[in-house]
């Protein structure tokens, strides 16, 4: 068999909707991208969503709309996608990079408190696979360190607190006690990538939380203005008769979504539960197939969480970089692709010539020496998934308990 690692689930329901984008003549931001976003705002449980061309796009608006730049710090974890970084680094704020702990792939949330200070303006937790973070301990650790805050403008006023800004890349659809991700952290980005469980080939979307201080509105409208040169009308409002009047109110962005992306993704969105449900079956048989094997697995559920089910992790104890690149080229040789998520950002180049290194964060380093990401996606067969098992149970063969 050859299985690749993550290829889209595409049917024939996002064909046709794509179909009809093209023979209705709008083809970038229209009714579809419109008619999207209120299907995620529905689906997340939030009054408003905004779709962008990617979650770097709405996680790099997000901290713009909030006011976020220079001077500014903005907390970060060190095993994530450099996404998640750069665009502190594109607003011009400074991030503050802390290792995650030693039993999970989350912040340490027990040593967040020594890196809050008076500079901290927004808190950038990733749910990584799909998982999502512990956001009670999140919003205790913002409110123990209240009192650091400087607001520097009114958004920040309102907050009065350093503010949560969810790298929800992965974690689209995962639920915590029955309220879906998109309602548990101030601002949320989701990406809608090729390789993610809802795709729109590439794209992403920003919901937030209703507050009494923030017009949602107002806040839509200033999305909107940054991911379209500051163009106070989009095509759809200038195609109305008499209305191609406009102003650019500053000179921004290019970041919209498509009509045509829009359409994959209401297609996507109509099927996504059974999508979810085939994917947690997966993760069920992994499980208890790799049970018996000297192995470390997340948790995808429990009584009060379920995962996206976005990537299966697989930890090989004891095992470190070498060997385990070893691993993955068996499982290459036997035509199944694996990954591995992700390098910490002190590792990479760009991290390393800010001053980062990795020999701070060792938690990080020890998750991502041994860790293996096999294939979970809803298109993967019984047989293939049966293919897997066989031959990762043949490969950690030396590795059981």
């Amino acid at each position: 068999m050859n299985i690749p690692f993550s290829p889209p689930d595409i049917g024939e329901r996002e064909i046709q909707l794509v179909c009809e984008a093209l023979r209705s003549g709008w083809i970038t931001t229209g009714p579809k991208t419109k008619e999207f976003e209120k299907e995620i705002a529905k689906y997340s449980g939030t009054s408003k969503a905004v779709c962008l061309n990617s979650a770097t796009a709405a996680m790099e608006l997000t901290l713009r709309v909030l006011g976020i730049g220079e001077g500014d710090e903005v907390i970060v974890p060190a095993y994530t996608y450099t996404a998640t970084c750069s665009v502190i680094c594109h607003v011009g704020a400074t991030p503050v990079i802390v290792d995650i702990s030693k039993d999970s792939h989350q912040m340490d949330y027990d040593n967040l408190d020594k890196y809050f200070t008076e500079h901290t303006k927004a808190i950038m937790p990733v749910d990584l696979a799909g998982i999502p973070c512990d956001y009670d301990k999140i919003y205790e650790c913002i409110e123990r360190n209240k009192s650091k805050f400087i607001a520097r403008n009114q958004i920040q006023r309102g907050f009065g607190r350093a503010i949560i800004v969810a790298d929800c890349a992965h974690g689209f659809g995962a639920e915590i006690k029955g309220a879906r991700s998109g309602s548990f952290a101030d601002f949320t980005c989701f990406s809608f990538h090729a390789v993610k469980n809802l795709t729109t080939a590439e794209g992403g979307a920003a919901t937030w939380i209703d507050r009494e201080f923030i017009d949602n509105e107002k806040l839509y409208k200033e999305y909107m203005n940054l991911s379209l040169h500051g163009q106070t009308k989009d095509a759809l409002s200038k195609d109305k008769p008499g209305a191609w009047e406009y102003d650019i109110v500053a000179p921004y962005y290019k970041c919209n979504m498509t009509d045509l992306q829009a359409a994959i993704g209401l297609g996507q969105l109509e099927r996504y539960e059974s999508m979810l449900k085939r994917r947690h079956e997966i993760i069920s048989r992994y499980n208890e197939a790799l049970a018996p094997f000297k192995v470390t697995l997340l948790k995808h559920s429990d009584k009060e969480m379920r995962s996206s089910g976005h990537l299966y992790f697989m930890r090989v104890d004891g095992v470190m970089e070498e060997e385990r690149n070893a691993i993955i080229e068996e499982f290459a040789a036997r035509g199944i692709a694996t990954n591995v998520h992700y390098k910490p950002l002190p590792m990479l180049t760009a991290y390393k010539d800010m001053g980062f290194d990795i020999k701070d964060y060792p938690n990080a380093f020890a998750a991502y020496e041994n860790e293996i990401t096999l294939p979970l996606y809803s298109r993967l067969t019984d047989e293939e998934v049966d293919y897997i098992i066989q031959n990762a149970a043949d490969i950690l063969k030396e590795y059981k308990r």
